[in-house]
């Protein structure tokens, strides 16, 4: 395995982090809400009564993010090396575990940990230590 360094850009990810700070804190602060994307989707399909238009605005935007960027800038090249049989069972995986974790990484790792939650430390510790050993199974003993 190798790290292609070239890839690595230090102040684009700081920015990027910073604004998702910035965001989750500007909704905790003026909307009261955790912003935990698998439950502001959640929240979404469900259609609580007066839930709806906060939602719809949060995920409008981080599907226009990215939009607005690449009018501006060229986005890197993505390379994807597993099939589509490994990201659905990947990506159901990942739903599941959100499911049961009551929350994803992004609300238990930026948000709950912001907040020096205990239950947002476990799982974001729990949701790593998955990750883990997933990449060493998959990698190391099935080889794939």
């Amino acid at each position: 395995m190798t790290i292609d360094w070239t890839a690595f850009t230090p102040w684009s990810a700081l920015a990027g982090g910073a604004m998702i700070g910035l965001a989750s804190a500007l909704l905790l602060l003026l909307n009261g809400r955790i912003a935990g994307i698998s439950g502001i989707l959640g929240g979404l399909i469900s259609r609580t009564p007066g839930e709806t238009g906060w939602r719809a605005a949060f995920t409008i935007g981080l599907l226009i993010g990215p939009t607005l960027w690449a009018l501006f800038n060229v986005l890197p090249a993505i390379r994807i090396e597993a099939g589509y049989p490994m990201l659905i069972a990947a990506g159901l995986l990942v739903g599941l575990g959100t499911r049961y974790g009551s929350g994803c990484t992004s609300g238990h790792g930026v948000c709950g940990l912001s907040r020096l939650s205990p239950r947002s430390l476990a799982a974001t510790l729990i949701f790593m230590a998955g990750g883990f050993a997933t990449v060493f199974v998959v990698r190391h003993l099935l080889g794939v």
